[in-house]
């Protein structure tokens, strides 16, 4: 997945380091089952705080059956998307007593944030204040979700989602413009946004955001590379070579993988597929192909879904399409478990009480459905067993969300009618050529290289952007001058000591495969 991430300084690292080191493991309150004192429950969601009410309605709620089965409420603590990850992190660093905290081994630097001691241990606690929990998740998944041995998350492992990415096209534009099938390759988009940009007039071909490089795409497609869950900021630039040889370090940057992508843009954007000012535009690129003003977006799996009924109300007969970027590939990977979860500060003063609040939202089938979809009646009504809008819903006044990806579970969902109905056809899809994820176990320890990453990740965010979308100039000496700055930021040094750690990796796999 390629979600751009604001990048942290050199200087933010070295706070965070020296503040987790001065601040110590934390250590629990030792409460116990001792439920007399009411207390307030912190749970960090990463997303922009809802504005119209129906969230402080429904967790009301919430607290109402929380204080009568735990004497205790949850209290959301949002980080905003505006420079969410320096706040994340920031966040987990200044020893705030944050209780329960949505974490993601491959999007929210989990590992990294462990190794710091961000997170409390959690093997001791979790039989006793979260049983459910503890029972619902299989040996094998606690063992993907310790660091040094110890338990410190909780994965959202039952819940089916596919957020592999890909482009969203308009299936009646592609069918005017000849294109009969399933798009599978980069070049039929262009095909596709070539005849937008020369049969409708006043339409933007992919009205596109800087913020977010495909380039990860575009290995996805053209190589048989396997993603790592290791930052380097705007794009990636350290990937393996295949499942097969999935130990074995590799970089696209280095290889003319990102020499022919960087051409690719440079045409896209010379033959005015996006706007001339796409460094700068602010437009909502989703909105835009709500409203026929763009042929193209860009997101996961799970966004289609939704998207393509939206789009069936919006722009009727649009037939919405998704060319996922793994189509013709060998390396798409099954969701990695801690993709979503949970884990618990190491200075709460209230894990106890945490885990139990969690607990219940995680397997109590009223306080799940109340925090997922809000209330039945105003924000959705159940017909021929699925949710659906109730009569006189409004948007603006209406909306509830939680964002909420720390503990769902299938058990629990109400399907709804916001979901395309034939989604199964691309889960089918995937199921077909789908890997094991490889990596669940693997924790990169940073400490040797920690101001290198931070040097590459800032080369990354300088540089990426234009390259992505054609605006650096000649592509070949962007390129060069690309890779000169990432060996002045230690890309060479990052490298050798990212192949150290995976052999070490494969070596623990092998020997545990061999004990099986």
């Amino acid at each position: 997945m390629w979600k751009f991430r604001k990048l942290i300084s050199a200087v933010l690292i070295t706070v965070i380091v020296l503040s987790l080191a001065a601040c110590g493991g934390g250590s629990k309150s030792g409460a116990g089952d001792d439920k007399s004192q009411f207390v307030t429950v912190t749970f960090v969601a990463l997303g922009d705080k809802p504005k119209n009410g129906q969230f402080e309605k429904v967790m009301e709620k919430v607290n109402t059956i929380m204080k009568q089965k735990i004497n205790a409420e949850v209290k959301w603590k949002w980080v905003e998307w505006a420079d969410w990850q320096t706040k994340y992190n920031l966040l987990l660093a200044s020893g705030e007593p944050v209780d329960l905290i949505t974490i993601g081994t491959d999007w929210l630097d989990t590992w990294s944030n462990a190794q710091r001691g961000a997170f409390m241990p959690l093997d001791d606690l979790l039989p006793k204040y979260a049983p459910e929990t503890w029972k619902s998740i299989p040996a094998e998944d606690w063992d993907q979700s310790k660091y040094n041995g110890k338990i410190v998350l909780i994965p959202e492992n039952d819940y089916t989602q596919w957020i592999n990415h890909g482009f969203f096209y308009r299936g009646d534009w592609a069918k005017q413009a000849g294109i009969t099938e399933p798009i599978k390759d980069w070049d039929t988009i262009g095909k596709y946004l070539q005849w937008i940009k020369d049969n409708k007039p006043g339409v933007i071909p992919w009205d596109a955001q800087s913020s977010t490089s495909t380039f990860g795409g575009w290995v996805q497609s053209h190589t048989s590379y396997l993603e790592l869950p290791i930052s380097t900021g705007y794009l990636p630039v350290f990937n393996t070579k295949s499942y097969d040889d999935r130990y074995t370090v590799v970089s696209p940057v280095f290889e003319d993988t990102f020499l022919d992508f960087a051409k690719t843009m440079k045409d896209w954007a010379d033959k005015g597929y996006w706007r001339e000012d796409v460094l700068n535009n602010k437009n909502d690129t989703r909105i835009a192909l709500q409203a026929g003003q763009t042929g193209m977006d860009q997101h996961h799996t799970q966004t289609f879904s939704g998207l393509r009924v939206q789009m069936d109300e919006k722009q009727p007969g649009s037939e919405l399409q998704m060319f996922p970027f793994s189509r013709t590939s060998n390396n798409l990977l099954e969701m990695p478990i801690s993709h979503g979860g949970v884990s618990i500060g190491a200075h709460s003063k209230n894990p106890e009480r945490a885990l139990m609040a969690y607990d219940l939202m995680r397997n109590d089938k009223e306080i799940y459905q109340l925090i997922n979809y809000g209330m039945e009646g105003t924000q959705y009504e159940i017909k021929d067993g699925k949710r659906t809008l109730p009569a006189g819903y409004n948007e603006t006044n209406d909306a509830f969300y939680s964002d909420f990806w720390a503990g769902r579970v299938d058990k629990n969902e109400i399907p709804s009618d916001t979901t395309w109905d034939k989604i199964d056809t691309l889960y089918s899809e995937y199921d077909k050529i789908k890997k094991p994820y490889p990596y669940g176990q693997f924790v990169f320890d940073k400490t040797a290289v920690e101001s290198e990453l931070t040097a590459i990740s800032q080369v990354t965010a300088e540089m990426g952007p234009a390259i992505t979308y054609g605006k650096a100039g000649d592509p070949t000496q962007a390129v060069q001058d690309f890779r000169d700055k990432l060996k002045v930021a230690g890309y060479d040094k990052v490298m050798a000591e990212l192949q150290r750690q995976l052999d070490a990796y494969k070596t623990q796999q092998d020997q545990a495969a061999a004990v099986k």
